[in-house]
């Protein structure tokens, strides 16, 4: 997720709310600074304050809108009038959420926000005996319930939602962690043998040396 807000306190709040609902963030407080991550990552979903400095959350929407990409748009604004939400959604949002807000809120329009980002897939994902569900954030492995943390969670999500494909580190660092992760750091591997000593017996996740990780 990409947050684009020039209040700060209010942008690193939303963020690290997010965080603690195992989404990857990253924030920045301008347009301009929002521009420039748009051009180089892969975002499901960027929330934008319309009254950004620099370059205008319209404008970013815009520009977003131009290129064609997945990157959902939430409007996330002070400017909550029937006629703001109407010119918002048609400079190309595709959902307007005013201030204040509730944040319970916020996070499901921007879980269905990341579906749509995505390819169509059940809300349940169920592979080789595992079924996780997203949205009540639950793991069983033929019908026993496991408890995981935030990022193991997170980091199985993504390797069910690859559907066999292997999934980089670097992938899995930038959908579950952030930008400020270091990329030589280890969190992958010790995250992953905590999540495989849970699942346990027969593996279900495959190490691909070299290249990342995935589930058959």
């Amino acid at each position: 997720m990409l947050i684009a807000e020039d209040q700060r306190v209010l942008a690193d709040t939303v963020a690290e709310g997010l965080r603690r609902e195992t989404m990857a963030v990253d924030v920045v407080y301008d347009g301009a600074a929002a521009l420039e991550r748009l051009a180089v990552n892969d975002y499901d979903v960027a929330v934008l304050d319309r009254d950004l400095p620099s370059v205008s959350g319209d404008d970013v929407c815009r520009s977003l809108v131009r290129q064609g990409g997945a990157t959902k748009v939430l409007m996330l604004t002070a400017a909550a009038a029937v006629g703001d939400r109407v010119e918002g959604l048609t400079i190309g949002a595709d959902d307007y959420l005013g201030k204040p807000f509730d944040f319970s809120e916020l996070v499901a329009r921007i879980r269905a926000l990341a579906r749509r980002a995505r390819p169509a897939q059940s809300p349940v994902l169920t592979r080789v005996g595992v079924r996780l569900d997203p949205g009540r954030r639950e793991v069983h492995r033929d019908d026993r319930y496991i408890s995981l943390t935030r990022k193991e969670f997170a980091v199985l999500e993504e390797l069910m939602r690859a559907d066999g494909a292997v999934v980089s580190t670097e992938r899995l660092l930038e959908m579950v962690w952030d930008e400020h992760v270091n990329p030589f750091t280890n969190v992958i591997r010790v995250t992953m043998v905590g999540l495989r000593r849970k699942l346990g017996d027969p593996p279900v996740i495959e190490t691909v040396h070299g290249v990342g990780y995935r589930i058959p």
